[in-house]
């Protein structure tokens, strides 16, 4: 089958191709009708189906013969420790943890916040409380006090689980003082923490509101699943870099399943019994859809992953996990190869491996710039696809389907659209773009499986945030534009483009054009406001070693006016150790720009490094 003909399938017969897929799962009761909308307006997928996640993901494999596969492989470079976990194993370690749940009074409908580092318990954790019904919110390890407080008293968790520290490189993190900070803040109160203890950091437990996971283990006991309706709430997850109230997108259980199966199946064409890794964390929403759920769905063996791609010890330590654990898919951020780039730009680290078993490699998260496609491809000498999606999706909306039909690949695009979702790209007025113009990249209602319904507890929020701008449609607040040939390429968040003296200027495509320069191993461009022109574009750029600094911007410069031309009246690119991130890999492009217009700004709560703020500010000063 081609690529045209799958999306076809699905253009013309929606209901009838998705419950096709739906049948694929392993439900309690099979659905007879795709979606319904309710009286709301939202969308409910498979609504007279019933299922329980953590049963399509655990129990079937060891009922139907996948029993001593393995399922989970645990590795911590920061603990020098690997464990391996069999379907078999994973299950009874899972069906304890929902035990120990249970015996503190949770059930279906209540929620869990889950605030735990990449260790085993973080999946038992989430697989536990799809098990019994409950609603779990995992907020990343180590996240700040008042930003976890506002999650608290968002999602109003019976329990919060927690770890007594995490690890970052060689720092060990202590959970609990961040925990009891945010509890000290929050109005909400849970009626327990449970705490497993880790060697590294021994937290000191509060009488009468912390217990030690360990010991409620060992009484707990194991518990079976619970059916659940296909609309059921599975989990909130907030997205990141929210500011004032949390926004927490609320995923089902049904369409969640479907769309993920549907995924491991066409988009990444992995197969039962592969080795999967994906190089995220359980914090984020890849954490979630392809660290724990898809690949155990689909009966692969996830790789958790907790380490980083440099430092621990090397920029090696990739290549190391994938000839370890013979890995055949490897998912990780763009950030974490330009990391890569930059420590070996020669590839010698690579060399070092055998990853014969490696396939294909998937990019998401961030915008895969194609100097960086580029290197990875003549560097690994596998395929790398760039797939676009969204937390609020929780799966990818355009994408290479490798398991249809590989489409020649073009450095900058993640591709056509996937199944399931009509993509637009609209000017301001609503009105659809032609191909090669720039524009608001929207999607047609309804969303396909998977996607958001809801914001928690506020359903005025989610109107307003997603479907008032544009009617008919869910606005991804994205900007790109289509090519001739229906490739869709994704510049960034439209709160991105710049206005040069009424010219329209995507900083993606200033910092495609900055990458390109061969002493660049990273870079961003951000506007900054100038009274003639309006705004101007200012570059940042990490270079690699060695290279003189002010040779390279005055290069870039040239370059830029070379490929985009004078109108964009680029000049100025500062040199940077680092740019600031978010833990996910995400450049922190609105702060960059209060900093250079030296406006007011609050440290992000998401942020991975706070130090690179003070070194580019003073920078800037100097």
């Amino acid at each position: 089958m081609t690529y045209q003909q799958e999306y076809d399938a699905w253009k013309n017969a929606p209901e009838k191709f998705w419950l096709e897929q739906a049948k694929k799962l392993d439900w309690y009761k099979t659905p007879e009708q795709a979606y319904v909308q309710n009286e709301e307006g939202q969308t409910v997928w498979f609504p007279d189906g019933e299922l329980n996640t953590c049963y399509l993901a655990l129990d079937h494999h060891v009922d139907n013969g996948r029993a001593d596969q393995l399922a989970l492989v645990y590795d911590s470079p920061v603990t020098a420790t690997i464990e391996r976990y069999t379907f078999r194993q994973l299950l009874d370690e899972t069906a304890k943890v929902a035990g120990m749940l249970s015996q503190q009074g949770v059930t279906k409908g209540d929620t869990v916040i889950i605030y735990m580092p990449m260790i085993p318990q973080a999946a038992m954790a989430m697989l536990a409380c799809a098990r019994i019904g409950a609603i779990h919110s995992v907020v990343f390890g180590g996240f700040a006090a008042p930003e976890l407080a506002s999650r608290i008293d968002d999602a109003l968790p019976k329990l919060i689980l927690t770890a007594s520290c995490g690890i970052e490189v060689d720092r060990v993190i202590p959970y609990m003082p961040l925990l009891d900070q945010a509890l000290d803040l929050a109005t909400h109160a849970p009626t327990a923490c449970l705490v497993f203890q880790r060697e590294e950091e021994s937290a000191q437990l509060k009488r009468g509101r912390d217990y030690d996971w360990s010991a409620l283990i060992e009484i707990a006991p194991s518990v079976g699943c619970v059916a659940l309706n296909s609309a059921d709430p599975l989990y909130i997850l907030y997205t990141s870099g929210t500011t004032g109230k949390p926004k927490g997108v609320v995923r089902d259980n049904g369409g969640h399943a479907t769309a993920l199966h549907y995924s491991m199946e066409s988009i990444y064409n992995t197969q039962a019994a592969e080795v999967f890794w994906s190089a995220s964390d359980v914090g984020w929403v890849v954490g979630h859809s392809y660290i724990v759920y898809a690949p155990l769905m689909r009966g692969c063996t996830t790789v958790f992953y907790e380490g980083k791609p440099i430092m621990t010890p090397d920029a090696g330590a990739f290549w190391r996990v994938v000839e370890e654990h013979k890995v055949n898919t490897l998912f990780s951020a763009p950030t974490a190869f330009r990391a890569i780039r930059r420590e070996d730009p020669s590839a010698s680290h690579i060399r070092r491996y055998d990853i014969s078993s490696l396939e294909r490699i998937f990019a998401a998260g961030e915008r895969l710039d194609p100097a960086t496609q580029q290197w990875m491809t003549d560097s690994i000498g596998v395929q790398v696809f760039d797939n676009w999606w969204q937390t609020e999706t929780g799966w990818p909306i355009c994408s290479n389907l490798s398991g249809v039909e590989v489409l020649p690949i073009k450095f900058g695009s993640a591709a056509k659209p996937v199944p399931g979702f009509e993509i637009h790209v609209l000017n301001d007025l609503g009105e659809c773009m032609p191909p090669g113009q720039q524009g608001n990249i929207a999607i047609k209602l309804p969303l396909p499986p998977s996607c958001l319904n809801a914001i928690w507890g506020d359903r005025a929020r989610f109107q307003e945030a997603y479907l008032d701008q544009f009617p008919g449609y869910y606005f991804s607040g994205d900007g790109g534009y289509f090519d001739e040939d229906g490739y869709l390429f994704v510049m960034g968040r439209v709160d991105d483009v710049i206005n040069v003296a009424g010219h329209r200027l995507s900083t993606g495509d200033l910092e495609e054009v900055i990458a390109k320069h061969e002493s660049v191993a990273e870079c961003a461009v951000i506007g900054v406001a100038d009274e003639l022109k309006g705004e101007l574009p200012v570059g940042f750029a990490v270079l690699s070693s060695g290279q003189d600094s002010s040779l390279v911007a005055e290069q870039l410069r040239q370059q830029v006016r070379a490929q985009i031309g004078a109108i964009a009246c680029y000049q100025r690119t500062y040199v940077v150790p680092r740019l600031p991130k978010t833990r996910s890999g995400k450049i922190l492009r609105k702060t960059l720009k209060a900093i250079v217009n030296q406006q007011a700004y609050s440290q992000p709560a998401t942020i991975d490094d706070p130090a690179s703020l003070a070194e580019i500010e003073a920078i800037l000063k100097s």
